[in-house]
């Protein structure tokens, strides 16, 4: 379910070895997608009885996704999710008769060449159906990407860093820009992520920064922000220095 980018990628590297069926609302978009059965109505999803029901919709309408299809699964299907932010699926998955697996490909469309993912990363949640996480692990592992397992838990808090903070970066880097200025090559660089950021969905950047343990990410960027403030009014050229060698260190450079 939800053939967009991430919906159309796993279509994509799928289909060779897999028998498959798509469902989107957005009709147009399904259209595009080739190499599987294309679903007219949800309920069409009782007589092609999936084995594993894949749901890639945006994060926001990941649950209603779920309750729509939920009733035309077979009683032995094994349902997924790629949703980035995990704490209400925890919930959620309890309360159900389904077995779940729930993974998160720590790449996309913005930044990754999705032709060729190695050395990309994804996560696989440990709390997931053993025989799902496996069929997971092999398809990412077959890709050449590296997988590792947290708890849904564990999964936000590190998303946190691992998203909030570029994408925070990337937002205030985008607010304080001015086009009219003559664009050096750092400031190119930074530009072409801020625009690739912005190009992604609201509902997908809000979703980030509105995961429970952002807050504390912002407020630690707003303190070395201040740190580095004080460092450029007093001109302290000492602890300017002793500041860039920290940051070479935190970066191993």
């Amino acid at each position: 379910m939800g053939t967009g980018h991430m919906g159309g990628w796993f279509v994509q590297t799928l289909r060779e070895e897999h028998e498959l069926a798509i469902y989107d609302t957005n009709f147009e978009k399904m259209e595009r997608i080739k190499g599987a059965t294309k679903l007219e109505n949800i309920s069409d999803l009782q007589s092609f009885g999936p084995a594993l029901l894949l749901n890639a919709v945006t994060l926001g309408n990941t649950i209603a996704a779920f309750k729509a299809a939920l009733p035309y699964l077979p009683d032995s299907c094994l349902i997924a999710d790629v949703a980035s932010i995990k704490s209400h699926l925890s919930d959620y998955y309890v309360q159900i008769p389904f077995r779940f697996v729930s993974v998160h490909p720590m790449f996309g469309p913005t930044f990754a060449d999705m032709e060729s993912p190695e050395q990309e990363n994804a996560v696989i949640i440990t709390e997931s159906d053993p025989q799902g996480a496996e069929f997971f692990r092999n398809f990412f592992t077959s890709l050449g990407l590296r997988v590792f397992g947290y708890s849904f838990g564990e999964h936000d808090k590190m998303m946190s860093y691992s998203l909030t903070l570029p994408f925070v970066s990337s937002l205030i880097f985008a607010a304080c820009a001015d086009i009219k200025a003559v664009p050096g090559t750092t400031f190119k660089k930074h530009m072409n992520i801020a625009k690739s950021l912005l190009a992604e969905d609201n509902n997908l950047l809000t979703e980030i920064l509105f995961n429970s343990f952002s807050l504390h990410e912002v407020e630690t960027i707003t303190a070395r922000l201040e740190f580095l403030k004080h460092i450029i009014k007093q001109k302290d050229h000492e602890e300017a220095e002793e500041f860039f060698d920290r940051l070479r260190r935190n970066i191993n450079r």
